[in-house]
C-alpha cells in the first residue's frame, strides 16, 4: 500500500511539473509598399503561455505630418 502511494504522489508530482523550453517566435513585418522583413526572436527556458503572449500579432500606425504608416508584425510561435 505504501508503494502504490508514494507512486502516486510521485506521478502526481511530475504530471504540475511546468515543461519550460526554447521556444521561437517569427514575425515577419509589412508596410504598405515597402518589402516584408522577418525578424526571429527566442526565448529560452519559459512555458510555453509565457512565449504565446509575448509572440503576438500586431498592428500599429504612425502618423508623421500628412503621411500615416501602417505597421502590421504577424508572429508565429514555433
Amino acid at each position: 500500500m505504501k508503494k502504490i502511494t508514494l507512486l502516486a504522489v510521485a506521478a502526481l508530482a511530475i504530471s504540475f511539473a511546468s515543461c519550460k523550453k526554447d521556444r521561437t517566435c517569427t514575425c515577419t513585418t509589412t508596410s504598405g509598399s515597402n518589402p516584408a522583413t522577418t525578424t526571429t526572436y527566442t526565448y529560452t527556458k519559459v512555458k510555453k503561455s509565457v512565449a504565446k503572449d509575448a509572440c503576438q500579432k500586431t498592428v500599429s500606425t504612425n502618423t508623421s505630418g500628412s503621411n500615416t504608416s501602417t505597421y502590421t508584425n504577424d508572429c508565429k510561435l514555433s
